[in-house]
């Protein structure tokens, strides 16, 4: 067995070790990526042949956590891991899109990438070493890659850049990215920030390629010491350059003519196109038989001359495909308060993407519940992105939720979350509904998302919209064309993709996907400050539509009061067995949820009327009031005894009513005068000092008689 080591020294007494040759042998590569007790364990697989008719990169990445690399079971009947987490496959995604474009685009063969986390240190972020080790494991196979790629998280913590900080030290972060490069390019970046400047965001990218450039490198040398420099012999396309010229020469300019009308109607766009297509395979099928007439390579072709000609038209006519200029952004309307039965809903329309999002407000027993490997808590905001097939015009069933519903939710999630109020009592659900999707839909959610939670009354720190850019350039970057708000032809024939959402004072989330090499940072730069310039465009119209949050909740939405009780009252609010609470909720029509936080006991109490949560709140603060000597009371008659009677004067408080306290007078009985259930005035006039017993005086309430004169 030879194993073989590289270290990858990150300067600050931390270091990544990258092993292979002793784990997973029968994989075409395998590395094992260590941090500390952070341990990865990389595969790939790539078939020797590629299936027919497939004309794409048919790649699986699949990243999983083991719940006993921390030493925990896992949870459910079954006790066994089930389906990916929400968190699993948001790092599915992040290595899927760094890695993707670096396969040579004539690869066709099925190949998987497999990343199981087997080892961890609970204050350890794996994600930012899944990429770096699906590249390695790449790098020590004969898989044909153009180059090794690497990712690494950067944040800034007290105003300094970090690389891969710990779970702990990400606490008070103000920048939360992951950014993945080759040496040489940027191809992917993704987080979230508080609000900061275009300026901040381009010096944490370049700091995290620094970085990245290290861990590259050490791939290579990796390769070159498992003698893996020279990758697998592969012919997956079968082309005929005879054709391809023939349609070039027969659609090229048909193409371009139908890309210079300007149609803004997604539909006739397409069957435009589409038309020039068939009109070319019934003139080339003349004559021929069915079986001369390859398809599936006229569609191929095809493809490129309508990518070609709109590239053309774009870099050459400065205009789009809608008839828009490149920094211009579609029409957009919206609308709050859609819904009448949700507690917040918004319309958001920009061209023809459109989303319908409502907000649910709760109390914190509808809180999410979070058992993951690493994480094991609640969340009080969550937000869902659906994405159904009728927002396209397809005819396709529904299979559940899709990894890009769950990627772009993400991506609206951590856009708004931040403007969040910490101390709001509410758990809180946005719901995005994609009805129209032509471009940007997750940059809609973030719009309407928006819209919605000011529907509701919720108090966020800022307004957020989002919007997506694209570029259209040569090799290089000689001529180029940034483009605002794009379509969704323009993100698949265009080289980037990049999401920036934020507030009028700086942004707060970005994703962006690059598909070209050796893109300058003074392109990245233009694209941030033209989407800046579109960002505060779209800002502007939704304060057309609700300028600030509304002043109230609706009138059906629940109240929540949150009041803060002595550590010590807890368990007598809710008393033995939860007979005090439960008693409370049953008679007042409240729900109370009890929490000890910062040794201190937080009472929330919910309703949907104002009387409940005051009655409720009325009976915790009797029960956790303490008795004072000199008070007055209106108390209860609980029983009656012979020497006197007992009277609760605080909810579950009961004093002596002496028979000698109860009048001037001398009585024979305590019924001569008081009866049980009697609502009476008393002065709580001693508290036993050992006891805590009250002691309670109705005729210090009474005027005194008068003596008889003789």
């Amino acid at each position: 067995m030879k194993v073989i080591e590289k270290i990858i020294e990150l300067g600050d007494g931390r270091s990544i070790t990258i092993e292979t040759g002793k784990l997973a042998k029968q994989a075409d590569g395998a590395v094992v990526v260590k941090m500390g007790k952070t341990m990865l364990l990389a595969t790939v697989v790539s078939a020797k042949d590629a299936k027919a008719d497939v004309d794409f990169m048919p790649l699986s990445v699949e990243y999983k956590e083991k719940f006993s690399a921390l030493g925990r079971f896992p949870g459910g009947f079954m006790k066994r891991e089930g389906r990916p987490s929400d968190y699993e496959i948001l790092v599915c995604r992040l290595v899927d899109r760094a890695l993707r474009p670096l396969f040579p685009a004539d690869y066709h063969a099925e190949t998987f990438v497999s990343i199981n986390l087997i080892s961890v240190d609970a204050d350890d972020m794996p994600d930012a070493l899944a990429g770096l080790a699906a590249s390695a494991a790449i790098a020590v196979s004969d898989v044909p890659f153009s180059e090794p790629i690497s990712e690494v998280r950067v944040a800034r913590i007290d105003g300094k850049m970090m690389i891969n900080p710990s779970r702990t030290e990400l606490e008070t972060a103000d920048l939360d990215m992951i950014i993945a490069a080759t040496m040489d390019n940027i191809m992917m970046v993704e987080g979230e920030m508080s609000e900061i400047s275009e300026a901040e965001m381009l010096e944490a990218i370049k700091f995290g390629h620094e970085a990245i450039k290290v861990q590259c490198q050490v791939q290579i040398e990796l390769a070159e010491l498992t003698g893996k420099t020279v990758k697998r012999e592969y012919c997956h396309e079968t082309n005929d350059e005879e054709l391809r010229q023939l349609i070039v020469d027969k659609t090229y300019a048909k193409v371009l003519a139908a890309a210079r009308l300007q149609n803004p109607n997604k539909h006739e766009r397409s069957d435009a196109f589409g038309a020039i297509k068939e009109e070319f395979i019934a003139e080339y099928s003349e004559g021929k038989e069915a079986s001369e007439i390859n398809k599936s390579l006229i569609g191929r072709y095809y493809h490129d001359v309508e990518k070609d000609a709109v590239r053309e038209m774009v870099l050459e006519d400065r205009v789009r495909l809608d008839g828009r200029k490149t920094d211009e952004i579609r029409p957009i309307w919206s609308e709050i308060d859609y819904l009448p039965g949700a507690h917040g809903s918004a319309i958001f329309t920009r061209g023809e993407t459109q989303s319908l999002t409502s907000v649910t407000l709760g109390t914190k027993l509808d809180e999410k519940m979070v058992d993951d490997v690493l994480y094991r808590g609640k969340e009080k905001f969550v937000l869902h992105y659906n994405f159904p097939s009728f927002s396209t015009g397809d005819a396709r069933a529904s299979r559940g939720i899709s990894r890009r519903e769950v990627g772009h939710g993400n991506l609206a999630f951590r856009a708004l979350k931040g403007m969040i109020p910490k101390d709001s009592p509410y758990a809180i659900r946005v719901v995005s509904d994609i009805l129209e999707s032509n471009g940007s839909s997750s940059m809609a959610t973030v719009c309407a998302g928006t819209l919605a939670l000011m529907d509701a009354g919720i108090k966020i720190k800022n307004p957020v919209s989002g919007i997506a850019m694209g570029l259209i350039s040569t090799k290089g970057a000689e001529k180029y064309a940034v483009l605002s708000d794009i379509l969704g032809d323009e993100d698949h024939l265009g080289d980037m993709d990049f999401k920036v959402t934020g507030t009028k004072d700086g942004i707060t989330a970005t994703q962006m996907d690059i598909k070209v090499d050796g893109l300058p940072y003074e392109v990245l730069a233009q694209a941030l400050d033209q989407a800046r310039l579109g960002r505060l465009h779209i800002l502007g119209k939704i304060e057309e539509t609700i300028s600030e949050p509304r002043e109230d909740l609706k009138p059906h939405a629940p109240r929540i009061v949150s009041i803060e009780i002595p550590k010590d009252m807890i368990g007598a609010v809710i008393g033995p067995g939860g007979k005090i609470i439960q008693e409370i909720q049953e008679s007042t029509g409240a729900v109370l949820v009890i929490e000890e936080i910062d040794n201190k006991g937080v009472v929330d109490i919910s309703a949907n009327n104002k009387e409940a949560i005051d009655a409720a709140l009325a009976r915790i603060k009797g029960i956790v009031a303490i008795p004072e000597v000199g008070e007055i009371y209106k108390g209860k008659v609980k029983s009656i005894v012979a020497f006197g009677a007992f009277v609760e004067v605080l909810p579950g408080k009961d004093g002596l009513l002496h028979i000698s306290e109860i009048e001037h007078r001398r009585l024979n009985t305590v019924d001569e005068v008081l009866k049980e259930g009697q609502i009476i005035e008393v002065k709580l006039i001693e508290v036993d000092a050992k006891s805590g017993k009250l002691k309670l005086s109705r005729k210090a309430l009474l005027p005194k008689p008068e003596k008889d004169e003789k």
